[in-house]
């Protein structure tokens, strides 16, 4: 894996804040209220099968959907909601498979996420994930840090909103110094939030979502992503070509790359080439 201490986020910030719900429950109408309202962005992940043509009394709709979710990113979490796991080959591909095209014809979208359902996974399971098209999925085990992940098909969040410790892993996030110092290959940092928003209702909790989006949101310094709109941005990253002396980069991407390289910030546009400065 490359290394990706020169990455920095769109803008040449150095953080980013990315979110995750499964489930599709109408519970999400009001998450993603205070989610919007705060400038924050995730991913959805739906089960397509169990999803009503009408507004149901737990799960949104089908019509609904359409609608609550146009500014966020939608994702497979299996058609049936298995345990991957734990079931053979053929079930746990007819899970993902029918799920993502069920959602891209919903939706009208490229559907390439996902999240493992009960958090069942191996590698027999990323392998399916592989066949069927699925680019990145979430696990639910907490890595409590902010670091990009080296699998992205084992993407591990950083906490469960229902975490004790989520508003002092929000503040260590925000206040971390962006002094490079002698380090000067100081990396960039991913805060990834993860749960289900019947939580908030059936614990009667909604101030913990509440409090993290009024404190993490509206920052000039972080970007506001999707999952997919983070795992786009690190494959352009890691697809730069550096010259053998590194004083040329070249971006084969569509996507423009930002980068903090030898303490100097460059843009390298999609598709161009830039020449750096790699002196002390």
């Amino acid at each position: 894996m490359k290394r990706r201490s020169f990455l920095r986020w769109k803008d040449f910030k150095r953080r980013a804040v990315t979110l995750s719900y499964d489930d599709g429950p109408k519970f999400d109408e009001r998450l993603i209220e205070i989610m919007e309202s705060n400038g924050l962005k995730g991913t959805f992940n739906l089960n397509s099968g169990f999803m009503p043509e009408e507004d149901g009394l737990w799960r949104v709709s089908t019509q609904k959907a359409l609608k609550l979710y146009a500014n966020q990113e939608i994702a497979v979490h299996g058609v049936k909601h298995l345990s991957l796991a734990e079931v053979d080959g053929a079930m746990a591909t007819d899970d993902v498979v029918n799920d993502r095209k069920n959602l891209e014809k919903l939706f009208g979208r490229i559907v390439k996420g996902m999240a493992y359902a009960n958090g069942s996974y191996d590698d027999s399971v990323v392998e399916i994930l592989k066949n069927c098209g699925i680019w990145y999925a979430r696990t639910v085990d907490a890595t409590n840090g902010f670091d990009l992940p080296e699998d992205f098909l084992k993407w591990h969040p950083t906490c469960h909103h229902g975490a004790p410790n989520l508003m002092e892993l929000a503040k260590a996030f925000v206040e971390e110094s962006d002094d490079l110092g002698y380090f000067w290959w100081k990396g960039p940092m991913l805060f990834y939030l993860w749960g289900h928003s019947y939580e908030f209702n059936d614990r009667n909790n909604w101030e913990i979502i509440e409090e993290f989006a009024k404190y993490m949101g509206g920052r000039e310094d972080i970007w506001y992503a999707t999952n997919g709109e983070i795992y786009e941005y690190v494959q352009a990253y890691d697809r730069l070509e550096f010259s053998a002396d590194g004083g040329y980069i070249h971006n084969p991407s569509a996507i423009d790359v930002y980068i903090c390289y030898f303490r100097r910030n460059y843009l390298v546009p999609a598709g161009q080439t830039v020449k750096a400065d790699t002196s002390y």
